[in-house]
């Protein structure tokens, strides 16, 4: 564990170069957990007790910015899946209403850097899975307009037009509707995340894609192989791509030992009839029973920062940063309870000799100069090229 200085020297690190997170899903838990109703869970208060994520807690972890998931469920599909994104969406704008002194929209790296300035938690969105636009290259420009600044290809299933990690192979990665996806997602300056996409699909992306790529949340494949992780490949490509994998802290993602559990536990969960993504009393009472019989394996700071020394040595500092995925999961690791915890890891990484210039660009610096890239190519675009007016039909033929 880091000493009581290095954490001190970490905070004022994170006060001059704070934490441009990739992912939080705390839309969907108030989804989940109160339907939305902010007055049943207002996050000015200590919301410890059932979230990871309050407004007290997000300044003394030193984040600086957030990108909010406006994730849905694969469960949603078709127009259902639009409309429950559009959902998420409005959930996200409401609370930056309704903390108009805490938290700012941001829609450009301009705008992140502006709520910086003025004391705000920079607000993004990012939508979760491809199934949320229903195949409709209108409906992802419509997700633009309101703000949506990445879009995740794929969540845990395929979609028609690209592979994911944790299905099986349909696509090979991208049909050609996909690449088509990513080259408009280029042309308006929406960043094409590559988390939960299978490696076939990250390389056809890398291939397709003029714009700087983003993993959201995603760790080092080659420190713990699961198939959630970035190949080294995939990884060493990044550099002459622009773009940053931002590691998560997931314990099934980045500690083998919990890669088996994580398995086990999810098999507890389906033979109850529960999706292992449940966030339920039922499927926590299930998670319990398992754990009791089964101790679970800890993921602890230090396991996070094995992932980012092997992530800095393979892809290069310029091309790295935070995903933390709270409020996605059910358990973090020792250390990263919480969003108040990323001083820890920040210090653990001063521990093995990160200089503060690396850790500038790891928090914050990378994630704003991928948008900043991102929008220009955008720009450049825009002056040759009119919105695709493209279907999958025409593109890949019948469904099949």
């Amino acid at each position: 564990m880091t000493d009581a200085a290095a954490v001190e020297r970490a905070r004022k690190l994170l006060a001059e170069n704070p934490v441009l997170d990739g992912h939080n899903d705390l839309p969907w838990a108030l989804r989940e957990k109160v339907g939305y109703d902010l007055e049943r869970c207002d996050i000015a208060q200590d919301q410890s007790a059932r979230l990871h994520t309050d407004l007290a807690r997000l300044r003394a972890g030193g984040v600086g910015g957030q990108f909010w998931s406006v994730y849905v469920s694969t469960e949603h599909q078709g127009d259902d899946a639009v409309s429950a994104t559009l959902e998420q969406v409005d959930c996200v704008h409401t609370l930056i209403a309704r903390y108009p002194d805490e938290l700012q929209l941001a829609r450009t790296a301009d705008e992140v850097e502006a709520a910086r300035a003025n004391g705000r938690i920079a607000s993004l969105l990012g939508a979760e899975g491809g199934h949320s636009i229903n195949c409709s290259l209108a409906t992802l420009r419509a997700l633009h307009r309101l703000g949506v600044r990445y879009l995740t290809l794929t969540h845990n299933d395929n979609v028609p037009w690209a592979d994911s990690a944790t299905d099986e192979p349909a696509a090979d990665g991208l049909t050609a509707f996909g690449v088509e996806v990513v080259r408009e997602m280029n042309r308006m300056g929406m960043l094409v995340d590559l988390s939960h996409v299978a490696p076939s699909t990250m390389r056809d992306a890398l291939r397709a894609t003029r714009a700087p790529v983003i993993f959201s949340h995603s760790s080092a494949r080659a420190v713990c192989d699961h198939p959630r992780n970035v190949p080294d490949d995939v990884l060493a490509a990044l550099p002459a791509n622009g773009g940053v994998a931002m590691a998560t802290f997931v314990p099934k993602f980045v500690l083998p030992e919990a890669v088996e559990w994580a398995r086990g536990a999810e098999a507890a969960l389906r033979d109850r009839g529960f999706d292992p993504l449940s966030s339920a009393p039922e499927a926590k009472a299930v998670l319990q029973a398992h754990e009791e019989a089964h101790p679970r394996p800890t993921a602890t700071v230090a396991t996070v920062a094995d992932h980012l020394d092997h992530m800095r040595e393979v892809a290069g500092i310029d091309h790295i940063g935070i995903g933390g995925d709270f409020d996605g999961v059910a358990f973090t690791p020792e250390g990263l309870e919480d969003v108040a915890g990323y001083p820890n890891l920040v210090a653990e990484l001063l521990d093995r000799g990160w200089s503060e210039t690396d850790l500038a660009k790891l928090t914050w610096r990378n994630a704003v100069r991928v948008l900043r890239d991102a929008e220009a190519v955008a720009r450049d675009l825009q002056r040759t090229e009119s919105p695709s007016i493209a279907t999958i039909e025409q593109l890949d033929g019948p469904a099949r």
